[in-house]
């Protein structure tokens, strides 16, 4: 009966029953985080308003391989007086997913500022993030080398594993590949973190 038991136990725990994430969108007022969200929600363009508090929505979304897992979305205001508040978002999160506006080259250097304070903060260390370059369609977007050049991507060191992702979230080009990039630097987060705690 014991032993019975203790297989069932290990046989469970081998299992990755934990197929559902958290994570934060942020980014700069008017990047289209809203609309990230809702084309991967309803796979729908959806018009949106600029969000004062937070949007926060649960997906199911097919990855290759057959795969389905569940993204508890938080979507948070990227206006100034808002940007406080990513702190309490992205404290127990899985990920984070920073979406910016490939055409605004302006404010690139905002941007950066603020991507550079959430991914070092100290209870965000190592969590994956995901830029996601959105506006690739529109024909004065800059080129990824730009963006990530002008985000300093290389300059987050390498405790923290990023993908810069060109999307067109309008139409939802890109989204899914990001997010499969995404889900998948989690995955290898967590099996390194499950190896650091045997070994203690």
């Amino acid at each position: 009966m014991g032993n019975g038991l203790s297989e069932q136990h290990s046989f469970l725990s081998s299992i990755p029953f934990f197929q559902s994430f958290h994570i934060a969108i942020l980014g700069l007022d008017s990047a289209g985080k809203t609309t990230v969200l809702y084309r991967l929600q309803f796979n729908e363009f959806v018009n949106t308003v600029p969000t004062k508090g937070f949007n926060a929505e649960k997906v199911k979304v097919s990855l290759g391989g057959h795969r389905t897992v569940t993204f508890h979305f938080w979507d948070v205001g990227g206006q100034e007086k808002l940007r406080p508040l990513w702190k309490s978002y992205t404290r127990c999160t899985d990920g984070i997913i920073f979406v910016v506006d490939s055409v605004d080259a302006e404010r690139m250097e905002e941007a950066k500022t603020e991507l550079h304070k959430i991914a070092k903060t100290s209870e965000n260390q190592g969590v994956p993030l995901l830029v996601v370059a959105n506006k690739q369609d529109l024909r004065h977007s800059l080129g990824l080398a730009e963006i990530e050049k002008s985000l300093a991507l290389k300059e987050l060191g390498p405790a923290t594993p990023w993908h810069l992702q060109p999307t067109c979230a309008i139409i939802g080009d890109g989204l899914r590949e990001g997010l499969e990039r995404l889900h998948d630097m989690i995955l290898k987060r967590r099996k390194a973190l499950r190896q650091q705690r045997k070994k203690r």
